[in-house]
């Protein structure tokens, strides 16, 4: 009886020890294109559900990540074992590259189809849309991407440039393939006066300040801007909106595969994406809250995006362009 009591005692201790060796632990590195805060607070939320992993990132722009990277893996020496960036043609063009690592665990069946790559080599985690944003003492009120060629705006229209970001070449993409007019309605655009030059905390700048009425751009940043009492409006248009996902993926280099399908794994939950909206984001788990300031998810629309064929049309997208606005 004795022996019999020493052994389960001695099996309690041990069952504890065995269940967190079968969690993950280990080092990871995180390289993100997200704001420095964003991605804090990412690390802080993962690590409450997973102690044992030893997390740090890298934070920069999207291209100037993607160069890092790069360098390293040509040097033969790739640091990041995960990848949380802006787009999903970069994630595509990883993927064709062989970079990535598919998570084929990865549970997805809340999601709606369309959203994630098929194979399961990237995901998104946010649909960051691309809408019109206007100065409160606008003559105009904008509801119609059409609006912004009307003779009201003549002049007074403002966006990010295709040719140096990529979600605005996504966002000019999305609305040559969805708008009846296509490329015509760019043509609109630079025939009454829109300025395509900047990023978005430009456009932003020049609306708010009152330098332009009207811009193309990123959601939450005029949401969260009119919050603190500046003069501006964010509209979704009727005929819908781009958005870019900011993707996760798994380089196929990393060294602690399952921590990172654990990450993975955490932004795609309930928790991760509640996580998204306390960010201010829109989550793109359809069943989490959308933050203050929006409308309802039911009136926003997703228009249709393929990122294989923008990834593929990219040099072609991107003369069309160049060859409207310097013409």
């Amino acid at each position: 009886m004795r022996r019999l009591l020493a052994a389960l005692a001695a099996a309690a201790l041990i069952a504890p020890a065995a269940l967190a060796q079968g969690a993950p632990s280990g080092k990871l590195v995180l390289y993100t294109s997200q704001p420095n805060t964003d991605a804090q607070q990412t690390i802080d939320a993962f690590k409450v559900k997973y102690p044992d992993i030893e997390i740090s990132f890298v934070r920069d722009g999207t291209p100037r990540i993607l160069a890092k990277l790069r360098a390293e893996i040509q040097a033969g020496q790739p640091q990041a074992d995960v990848l949380l960036i802006a787009d999903s043609v970069t994630m595509e063009s990883l993927r064709g590259e062989g970079l990535l690592l598919a998570h084929d665990e990865a549970d997805i069946s809340a999601y709606p189809a369309g959203l994630h790559d098929p194979q399961k080599h990237w995901f998104a985690t946010k649909l960051i849309t691309t809408g019109i944003v206007y100065n409160t003492k606008a003559p105009m009120k904008p509801s119609s991407w059409a609006d912004l060629a009307k003779p009201e705006a003549k002049g007074q229209v403002t966006m990010p440039s295709p040719l140096t970001s990529g979600a605005a070449l996504i966002h000019t993409v999305t609305l040559t393939s969805n708008l009846p007019e296509g490329w015509k309605f760019y043509e609109a655009l630079e025939a009454n006066g829109a300025l395509a030059a900047g990023g978005n905390g430009d456009i932003l700048k020049k609306v708010a300040g009152g330098e332009k009425l009207y811009g193309m751009i990123v959601d939450f940043m005029p949401i969260r801007e009119k919050a603190k009492g500046a003069p501006v409006e964010f509209v979704f248009p009727k005929e819908g909106v781009s958005a870019v996902t900011e993707p996760v993926a798994i380089l196929k280099s990393t060294g602690n595969p399952e921590a990172a399908k654990a990450l993975v794994d955490f932004l795609l939950s309930k928790d991760g994406q509640e996580l998204a909206a306390k960010q201010g984001y829109v989550p793109a788990h359809p069943d989490v809250a959308l933050p203050a300031g929006y409308p309802p998810r039911g009136d926003i629309k997703i228009m249709a995006f393929d990122a294989g064929k923008a990834l593929a049309e990219e040099a072609s997208n991107k003369k069309r362009f160049e060859d409207i606005f310097t013409r």
